[in-house]
């Protein structure tokens, strides 16, 4: 048997770290002196240790490693170290998504807080004849995929497509998740609808608030309050309801993120001035 310091030293784990294992009920010591309430730990705990020194360096919390310690088998293991290998992953990505905005940050400190200068103008959006696949989405990263299956769906049914392609998001509020969102692009085809996939005219619409969107798709968070900022210069409009995008300039045709060209257009309508 082994005292607690003796234990501490040979398996390089510090006596307070021992304390708090034997607190949490993780690893109790084999015996405790009754005399001198001293810890004794045999040679046998020392894999178990190991076991528990392992799960709390790869992430585990101190609850996880209990569920993990009381189920020890390999099949159980593997799936749980499974499972936190996509907790890490997942974390990386929201980790490098916050370093991207405090690059963006430093950069425009950097610039002295130069800004970009959005242009808005109001169109007349006709009704165009499109087919569509529309969905929700887990979030916008999801968009590319339903791009990829519409270009499949047209070219497996030899649709003549045009070049005339954009993005509706119906959503009249912002989510960062289950996004509704549908792709089209113009069509002369006319087709009936299959699942997910549909030949529409889309609805005209007679207030279209439209700016540019030069550089990374970052940019689109500041186009948006450029939009906000003209509303409350212009308020003969009002917004009513969804938004759309068309990326002019995208990873599909332009190398260089900073040459991106992506148009936001968002919906207007005119203000009841009467009241």
């Amino acid at each position: 048997m082994f005292k607690i310091g003796e234990f501490s030293k040979l398996t390089q784990v510090s006596i307070r770290m021992l304390r708090y294992y034997d607190e949490v009920g993780l690893l109790k010591p084999e015996q405790v002196d009754p005399f001198t309430g001293y810890r004794l730990y045999s040679v046998e705990q020392i894999p178990v240790l190991n076991k528990i020194v392992f799960l709390r360096d790869v992430g585990f919390n101190i609850s996880e490693i209990a569920v993990v310690m009381s189920k020890w088998n390999d099949a159980f293991v593997t799936e749980q170290l499974e499972q936190k290998s996509r907790e890490i992953e997942q974390n990386i990505q929201e980790e490098q998504q916050r370093l991207a905005k405090i690059k963006l940050a430093k950069a425009d400190i950097n610039r002295d807080k130069i800004q970009i200068h959005y242009n808005v103008s109001i169109k007349d959006i006709p009704s165009y004849q499109v087919v569509s696949i529309r969905r929700v989405i887990p979030d916008y990263y999801g968009e590319g995929q339903l791009w990829k299956e519409l270009s499949a769906f047209a070219e497996e049914r030899q649709l003549v497509i045009s070049n005339n392609t954009f993005s509706i998001y119906h959503d009249t509020e912002y989510k960062e998740t289950e996004v509704d969102v549908e792709v089209c692009a113009q069509t002369t085809s006319v087709g009936e609808s299959e699942g997910d996939f549909a030949f529409r005219m889309t609805e005209p619409v007679p207030y279209m608030a439209s700016t540019m969107v030069y550089g990374e798709f970052t940019n689109i968070a500041k186009a948006y309050l450029a939009f906000a900022n003209w509303l409350s210069e212009h308020n003969q409009y009002e917004m009513a309801g969804g938004s759309r995008q068309i990326v002019h300039r995208g990873p599909w045709n332009e190398e260089n993120p900073e040459k991106y060209l992506t148009e936001i257009q968002v919906a207007l309508k005119k203000r009841d001035m009467s009241s």
